[in-house]
């Protein structure tokens, strides 16, 4: 973050390799990461072809974040980031769910391994999946 400041990088990614939302002192490090360095978004990222698991642990990592913020900077997810949303079929529902649940966007779905991969979500392919 230090070096992206002092050269004018305006967008710094940190993957936080695979926190799981159980894992209390994780969780903490996580919270403690985002209160120390006030990012502008915090993204949740998970896979789409885990179905309502997806919400389960979109719910608890938000929750450890709610919980683990200090009173008067309260932190939570902003948005949702999919991958792997090429594999679905019908666990497209749980999309809809992760969205539902948290009142946040889904910002991104990933379909393939590189970054020109990600694609805004198409509400009427969803739509055409549920459907279908």
């Amino acid at each position: 973050i230090r070096e992206a400041t002092q050269n004018q990088i305006n967008i710094v990614l940190i993957d936080t390799a695979g926190r799981m939302q159980d894992n209390e002192p994780l969780m903490k490090a996580l919270s403690k990461l985002v209160i120390l360095n006030n990012p502008d978004l915090v993204c949740f990222i998970g896979e789409a072809l885990v179905g309502n698991d997806g919400v389960d642990q979109l719910q608890k990592f938000n929750k450890a974040l709610i919980d683990l913020s200090p009173k008067d900077n309260v932190r939570e997810i902003d948005a949702i980031i999919l991958s792997k949303f090429d594999t679905v079929d019908d666990k497209v529902g749980a999309a809809i769910s992760m969205t539902y649940s948290t009142g946040k966007p889904i910002l991104f779905v990933g379909c393939g391994q590189k970054y020109t991969h990600l694609k805004k979500l198409n509400a009427k392919t969803v739509a055409h999946a549920l459907l279908s």
